[in-house]
């Protein structure tokens, strides 16, 4: 009997279509044949149901069911009897969950849809968690805390059911908040203040600009801004930040690492998703890696220390339980160019002249720069330094001020802001706009089957969630042929394992097509892995700013996190970056020695 229990049977609700089919699946069941209900559709029911108890395992109503709506996963069986929470029957699944420690900050890293939202809603007693009993009476709380007893989480439990433990969360979606929230931005602030650090929290966010204006006329960086502050106003006893870092520049992004680390005292808990690894990593005390198959079940693992678990989630394998979950496990060696710089300069094919371009009380400053082919130019600097106007002016789309023009280019161009304006499937829009090369099989190896395209090729584009949208419009946009790609944030809404793959495809697509990318990334791990040269921005946001010319990675690096005042180091055993935490002895001796950056160049 136990065998069949380890087995999880999903079907898409929004994929699975009784009335359009022929109920291919309950037909060809053999289970079905042998006169047992293992799989029913009753004309009334919107998705078919599938017994978990007498399904063999077999596959066939996968292959069969046309709308692909139908998974069948076998699980370890340990997992089994730590089911803390399922929705319905059929859907998604989640195993253990994430172990806050009062004092400390928690990071949890793992990919979208994987359970990290459902365990931050249980841990905040906003969801009950269900044991996996959906159907008869839900557990009552003996019986969780029964489930839980000898675990840290008993007395995690026990405290939010005796103190009335308060529980405050900054949702993923800022762009949601001005459809609730109404009122300048002082307003809503004040109404969530509980402490008395409301001056100290808008200087440590740079909210200063912004205190007189609506909710809604808020740009996405400066939502993300207010959200941590109005959490961070309020007296609670577990704070709880879901994506802090989306929208933000990397300035940003520490200052707010930093204001959700000052939350911290011996009584209280803080509980962060984070997807910008390097941020995690600077944030956090220790970490929950969340592993399993998107959508269909996710477990937890125990607390790891901060590099243990930042590393066990890129090496895909989790020692403690001896399991891999991941086919490949995912390093940043840099690939060091061997040939010499005056060498380099001969090959470089285009260039462009120190331009100037005023937007309203906005004027940027462009040096004269060149570039070559095969080469990816990634652009540094804080949110409203141009980077975006050096890229319309690179597309074409805006012309600069004076007589030097940039040269005309052949341009493909993704922008930060993605709006689905198209109806109908994400196939069809392929074939609408990329047609040739969308079914040329070497892009189909190299970009669309890493980008897990085949999953929402057939959805509608309307319908798809921000990280799917973005994976499509990073399709379209190397679809496109073109002299010079320049590429608009490619990370946002992805999670991390999407950012490395997004990375990795456009790095490899750049170089083997001999192309030019110029491309503004925030996210630090995945700016150092594209990056051949960098442009970095000074300047004062929003008054003036100077785009200085592109340079090397390691002197760019250099430059752009002495402004910063950060310095980094590399992980000796997958080479990804890692923030020294401030005034440590490592951060110390790098700052005195004038090396904020380090590019080793080990065997």
């Amino acid at each position: 009997m136990s065998d069949k229990l380890t087995r999880i049977a999903i079907v898409s609700s929004d994929k699975c279509k009784p009335k359009k089919c022929r109920q291919e699946c309950k037909k060809s069941c053999p289970v079905v044949r042998m006169g047992k209900l293992c799989i029913e559709v009753n004309p009334d029911s919107k998705v078919a149901f599938i017994s978990e108890e007498l399904c063999i395992g077999c596959g066939i109503c996968i292959k069969k069911c046309p709308f692909s709506a139908i998974t069948i996963i076998n699980l370890p069986t340990n997992l089994e009897k730590e089911v803390t929470h399922r929705y319905s029957a059929n859907s998604f699944k989640l195993h253990r969950l994430p172990v806050p420690r009062p004092g400390q900050v928690l990071g949890l890293v793992g990919t979208n849809g994987i359970g990290k939202s459902t365990a931050l809603k249980i841990l905040a007693g906003k969801l009950k968690p269900n044991l996996g009993r959906f159907e008869e009476p839900p557990p009552d709380w003996q019986d969780i805390l029964k489930y839980f007893r000898g675990s840290e989480l008993q007395n995690y439990f026990t405290k939010i059911l005796e103190d009335n433990l308060k529980a405050v969360i900054k949702p993923q979606y800022v762009d949601h908040i001005p459809k609730s929230y109404k009122g300048s931005v002082t307003d809503l602030i004040d109404r969530k203040l509980e402490r008395n650090n409301k001056a100290e929290m808008i200087k440590a966010l740079d909210l200063q600009d912004v205190l007189s204006r609506q909710v809604g006329e808020l740009s996405g960086g400066e939502l993300q801004r207010f959200a941590i502050a109005a959490v961070c106003v309020q007296n609670s006893d577990i704070y709880m930040f879901d994506e802090p870092s989306s929208y933000l520049d990397v300035k940003q992004r520490l200052n707010a690492a930093k204001t959700i680390r000052s939350l911290l005292k011996p009584d209280c808990y803080v509980i962060v998703v984070e997807h910008d690894l390097s941020v995690l990593d600077y944030l956090s005390d220790f970490i929950c890696v969340l592993y399993g198959m998107p959508s269909v079940y996710g477990v937890v693992t125990m607390p790891f220390s901060v590099r243990e678990g930042i590393n066990i989630f890129l090496d895909g394998k989790v020692p403690t339980e001896n399991l891999r979950f991941r086919d490949e496990s995912l390093t940043f060696r840099l690939a060091e160019t061997a040939e010499d710089e005056k060498e380099v300069e001969k090959h470089r094919r285009y260039r462009y002249p120190a331009m100037t371009k005023t937007l309203g009380d906005f004027k940027l400053s462009i040096d004269a720069g060149d570039f070559t082919d095969s080469e990816i130019i990634v652009m540094l600097g804080e949110n409203g330094t141009g980077k975006t106007t050096f890229i319309k002016l690179l597309a074409g789309g805006m012309k600069a001020d004076g007589d030097q023009q940039v040269p005309e280019l052949k341009v493909s161009y993704k922008p930060q802001k993605i709006s689905p304006k198209s109806t109908g499937t994400v196939r069809m829009l392929f074939i609408k706009k990329i047609k040739a090369m969308f079914m040329h099989p070497q892009f189909q190896t190299d970009v669309v089957k890493p980008l897990q395209i085949d999953n929402i090729i057939d959805q509608e584009v309307s319908n798809l969630s921000g990280g799917e949208l973005q994976r499509v419009a990073i399709v379209l946009a190397l679809g496109q042929p073109a002299d010079v790609y320049l590429i608009d944030e490619p990370s946002a809404y992805l999670d991390s394992e999407q950012r490395i793959v997004a990375a990795k495809v456009i790095k490899r697509f750049i170089l083997h097509n001999k192309k030019t990318a110029f491309i503004v990334e925030h996210d630090f791990i995945m700016a150092t892995y594209l990056a051949d040269r960098v442009v970095v921005y000074e300047g004062t946001p929003s008054v003036e700013a100077l785009a200085n010319a592109p340079q090397s990675l390691l002197s760019g690096m250099n430059k752009f996190l002495s402004s910063l005042e950060i310095t980094f180091r590399r992980d000796p055993t997958n080479f990804r970056p890692r923030i020294n935490k401030l005034d440590s002895l490592k951060d110390k001796e790098q700052k005195s020695s004038g090396n904020y950056f380090f590019l080793e160049t080990e065997a």
